[in-house]
C-alpha cells in the first residue's frame, strides 16, 4: 500500500488529496519542515567543526574531547532521525460508495479500521481554546477513531471541509461515547 496522492489539497502540504473513479482517498500527514537529506547536511554542516576542533584539541593532549564531540554528534544525529522517523506518520482515508477504511502507520499500515459508509459517521467535538482544531472521529455504532489529531487549527478545518463533503454529521459533542 503506497500512501502517497497524486493531486494536493490547494492550500495545505499536509492534506493531500486523490480522486481515482469511485474511490477518494485523503492522506493526512504531520507538517514535516525539513527533510532527511535536510538534516543530514545539517548533521555535517555542525560535524566539522565540532570535529575540527576537536581534533585540534586532542593534538594538543586535550584528547577526551574528540570523543564527546563524537558522541555529541551521535547524539544529534539520533535525534533527527527520530524525529524524521515520528513525522512519517500518516492517516489514510479511503472512501469508496460503499467502504470507509482507516490506515494509520509510518511506511505501511499499522492500524485499520473499515466502516460501512452508511452506517458510519463524523463526530465533531469543538476545541477546547481558540487556538486548538476540532477533535474529528469516524465511528459507526461499535466503533470509532481519530483521525488528524496531530495537525493544527487550519489543516484541521481543511479536512473537516474535505470530510464534510463525504459523511455524516451525527455527533456534535463535548466527548466521545464510544470507549474504543
Amino acid at each position: 500500500m503506497h500512501y502517497h496522492a497524486l493531486s494536493r489539497y490547494p492550500e495545505s502540504d499536509v492534506v493531500l488529496v486523490n480522486q481515482a473513479g469511485q474511490e477518494k482517498v485523503i492522506v493526512v500527514k504531520p507538517n514535516h519542515s525539513a527533510t532527511w537529506r535536510h538534516n543530514l547536511w545539517l548533521l555535517a554542516a555542525l560535524a566539522v567543526p565540532s570535529l575540527g576542533a576537536g581534533i585540534a584539541f586532542a593534538l594538543l593532549g586535550a584528547w577526551p574531547i574528540l570523543p564527546l564531540a563524537g558522541l555529541e554528534l551521535t547524539a544529534l544525529g539520533g535525534a533527527l532521525y527520530w524525529v524524521n522517523w515520528k513525522l512519517e506518520y500518516r492517516h489514510v482515508i479511503r472512501l469508496t460508495d460503499e467502504l470507509i477504511t482507516i490506515d494509520k502507520g509510518y511506511f505501511a499500515p499499522k492500524r485499520s479500521w473499515r466502516f460501512a459508509r452508511d452506517e458510519s459517521s463524523l463526530r465533531v467535538v469543538p476545541e477546547a481554546h481558540h487556538w486548538q482544531g476540532p477533535e474529528l472521529s469516524v465511528h459507526d455504532r461499535l466503533s470509532e477513531t481519530r483521525v488528524g489529531d496531530f495537525l493544527n487549527r487550519e489543516e484541521t478545518l481543511q479536512l473537516l471541509s474535505l470530510l464534510r463533503a463525504e459523511l455524516r454529521i451525527r455527533t456534535h459533542s463535548s466527548d466521545s461515547s464510544i470507549k474504543a
